[in-house]
């Protein structure tokens, strides 16, 4: 997965420094490099500044300093890739690329923010804002638009295509609260021109015990834990951590951490249908993999850990725990 993923990121950046040879004038790329400077400092402090007033602030001088650089003929071929505090997404057919970014409070919760950029063949500007409204909604099994956005930062897409039309599942992380986070999956289409988020496309029909399907499906789980949510391409189908609880409450989400089993959903007919077993490695009942605690310093927000890291971590650690029993049995 990983390096199918490296392969296609690779594959991405030579495309799209060839269209932006192509497309870019000299002096319209001589600018985006000068603005993408100026962007880059004042986002660092979005993200990173102390207190939230200056990073509200700086959010507030960033959006449209931001909005009027993608005004630049041909924008979409510029990646902006110094701006590592963004999370940037793009189908495989590169008809736009999904732009976002968090806004932490003082409480420990965020807001988020983001933009899709549309691939214009005259290279002008079509953007469509999103507005995060994850904490006005109750339902989070909802159908919205660009104003309704259940907000977070993507960070990554797949495409599919099914009965003429285009279909692209997002994955996007929210660090959510003190206690808990978030990996959510849901379907991004296009009608008459305008971005639908969510949909019917999370079948749990083929389950032991058959469930409603769902709009949008959300994984919450404990702040200090660390679970996966991704699509992986050798098997063709999204993969997740099964999650359990650490003290037998499964409606407390921030008491969810992941017991190194797997669940996935599968692409069939138009809908990702779930299976409830993919791998059979569980830990022994009671057996509760004790978390990490975060650290914020170390935390990359544009690519969260997948399951093959998480695999191979473990993998070393009982490596590691075997060594130094052997050591101490010698």
């Amino acid at each position: 997965m990983i390096r199918m993923q490296g392969f296609t990121v690779l594959l991405v950046c030579l495309l799209s420094t060839s269209a932006m040879a192509q497309r870019l004038s000299p002096a319209d790329l001589a600018a985006l490099t000068q603005a993408e400077d100026s962007l880059r400092a004042v986002h660092y402090d979005v993200v990173n500044g102390k207190v939230q007033e200056f990073r509200s602030s700086r959010n507030d001088q960033f959006i449209p300093q931001f909005v009027k650089t993608l005004k630049t003929r041909y924008s979409f071929y510029y990646p902006f890739d110094s701006i590592r505090t963004m999370a940037k997404v793009y189908p495989q057919d590169s008809t736009f690329r999904v732009i976002t970014w968090q806004l932490e409070n003082d409480n420990s919760t965020f807001r988020h923010f983001g933009v899709i950029q549309m691939n214009t063949k005259d290279g002008s500007l079509k953007l469509f804002p999103l507005f995060d409204n994850s904490d006005f909604t109750r339902n989070t099994d909802t159908v919205t638009n660009a104003r309704g956005w259940y907000g977070c930062l993507y960070y990554a897409i797949i495409q599919r295509h099914y009965f003429n039309s285009e279909f692209y599942t997002l994955f996007g992380w929210d660090a959510n609260s003190q206690t808990s986070q978030k990996k959510i999956a849901e379907m991004l289409t296009f009608k008459n021109g305008e971005p639908v988020f969510g949909g019917p496309f999370f079948s749990f029909a083929e389950d032991t015990v058959p469930k409603p399907g769902r709009n949008r499906f959300i994984m919450e789980y404990k702040r200090e834990a660390v679970a996966s949510l991704n699509y992986n391409p050798e098997m063709d189908m999204i993969v997740f951590d099964h999650l359990i609880s650490e003290t037998g409450e499964e409606l407390k989400k921030y008491t969810l951490v992941p017991d190194l089993d797997y669940e996935g959903f599968k692409w069939k007919a138009g809908k990702w249908v779930h299976i409830e077993k993919v791998f059979h490695d569980a830990l022994q009942q009671g057996k509760v993999p004790v978390g990490e605690p975060m650290n914020k310093q170390k935390v990359d927000i544009t690519r969260p850990r997948t399951a093959e890291d998480i695999n191979k971590e473990t993998l070393e650690k009982e490596a590691q725990k075997g060594k130094k029993k052997k050591k101490n049995d010698n």
